[in-house]
């Protein structure tokens, strides 16, 4: 017997979306038949980049991707982005918070508007999603919001970072509970290191050190990270709610 996990008929909108994780959780999900909308802040090329990629999508399956502009952070342009995505499909089945910066500091030389935009992308940006996305999310949908092995093990200079997906990953499991009526399923993945272009602004030393405490002996693909993504929508995951999955090779350093 083989399982399919087939999302045909269903509408995934995934946060900063034009690279990276994000990039490749639409494309897995497209992969297995849903209609993608992709987020962008519209900063550096994250416009063309979301455009080339729907570009992409649309011409392996037309009509399966859409591109929708909005700073997470900004609860008006959340708002908006969600309504407009009504307006043209109906509603969302899917909602992926992946839109994240970094802005590494020690605590001590770290500056207020450092520590500020951090929580406000990471942190109130997926609350901005969670409360506007729900309002147009269909009744046995599903939350996926990005966490970090950051938010466990209190990497030194990410303060900010650490502190916001510690968050999201606890406010997953308030949503769980208050989605759950409605048949909505909120989780949460913490990956460990994943090969990004994010990733590759680590310095090798660095890497070295890290690689000591992953078990795998390697870091992780970002692929692997939207396969969890995807069965956490799925059927497959019909009885979890309100978990971290930690998606790191096995690190406890």
């Amino acid at each position: 017997m083989s399982l399919t996990i087939d999302l045909s008929g269903k509408v995934a909108l995934i946060t900063g979306s034009s690279q990276g994780i994000g990039a490749q959780m639409a494309r897995t999900f497209h992969q297995a038949g849903a209609t993608v909308v992709l987020n962008h802040p519209d900063v550096g090329s994250t416009r063309a980049d979301a455009d080339k990629l729907a570009a992409e999508l649309n011409a392996a399956r037309p009509a399966s991707a859409v591109v929708a502009a909005a700073d997470v952070s900004q609860a008006d342009a959340v708002q908006r982005m969600m309504q407009g995505v009504r307006q043209r499909l109906g509603g969302i089945d899917f909602l992926i918070n992946n839109a994240a910066i970094l802005r590494d500091r020690t605590v001590a030389k770290m500056s207020l508007d450092e520590w500020r935009s951090v929580l406000d992308v990471n942190l109130s940006g997926v609350f901005h999603c969670c409360k506007f996305g729900l309002e147009i999310m269909r009744d046995g949908g599903a939350i996926v919001s990005l966490g970090s092995i950051a938010a466990i093990q209190g990497f030194y200079g990410q303060a900010n970072y650490a502190a916001a997906k510690a968050g999201v990953q606890a406010m997953m499991r308030v949503v769980s509970r208050e989605a759950a009526r409605r048949g909505i399923r909120a989780n949460a993945i913490a990956p460990g290191v994943i090969e990004t272009a994010m990733a590759a602004t680590i310095p090798d030393n660095i890497r070295a050190e890290m690689m000591k405490n992953i078990p795998l002996a390697r870091f992780g693909a970002a692929d692997e990270v939207a396969h969890v993504a995807l069965f956490l929508c799925s059927p497959l995951a019909s009885y979890v709610t309100g978990q971290t999955i930690e998606v790191n090779g096995g690190w406890r350093g």
